[in-house]
């Protein structure tokens, strides 16, 4: 025989697809996305609340004062003061956003679209560096200002990143000058 022959004779249908089993595999896991995103809602929810012992954030005074400096861009979250991957949830701190910072005598005037808006006093301000990671977040080396201020008995950090990068040095500066001479006042 020749072997176009017996190529002939071995040809099988296709075999027919089970749709009973591939539609059950689909439906359990869309159940197991759905479980994981649950769980992780919960997680945050309950983060929340082991954090509830936070006060109300302080809101904007009526005469700020003149602005020192202003900024647009991100808000990438806040931590508890030196651990970067200890996220603050409560009161919406934990919310990704966009940002407007506006700095005054009176102090850091916070404005975030879709999320709380917070004032940080000039008294409660700390220390403002260039770091790279906060919250989960890491970008490249200084691309990120971190602020960090007291809030009841806490200590925060809280990463801000600016549209144009080049600011986040004159901020650095400016609110670290601005934190000295309050706590020479002090």
């Amino acid at each position: 025989m020749t072997p176009v022959i017996l190529l002939a004779a071995e040809k099988k249908s296709a075999e027919v697809t089970d749709w009973a089993a591939r539609i059950g595999w689909l439906v359990g896991l869309a159940l197991f996305i759905a479980l994981v995103y649950w769980l992780m809602r919960e997680g945050w929810k309950w983060r929340g609340t082991l954090q509830g012992d936070l006060p109300e954030l302080p809101s904007a005074p009526d005469e700020p004062g003149e602005a020192r400096l202003t900024m647009s861009g991100r808000y990438h979250g806040s931590t508890t003061a030196g651990q970067w991957l200890d996220r603050i949830v409560a009161h919406g701190l934990g919310t990704r956003s966009r940002v407007e910072l506006t700095l005054t005598d009176a102090g850091l005037d916070v404005v975030r679209p879709g999320a709380s808006d917070f004032f940080v006093p000039a008294a409660q301000l700390r220390e403002a560096r260039l770091d790279k990671g906060i919250a989960g977040k890491v970008l490249t080396e200084g691309g990120l200002l971190v602020v960090t201020w007291a809030h009841g008995d806490r200590l925060i950090d809280s990463g801000f990143r600016s549209d144009r990068a080049a600011e986040h040095t004159e901020w650095v500066e400016t609110l670290n000058h601005m934190i000295n001479k309050t706590e020479g006042a002090r």
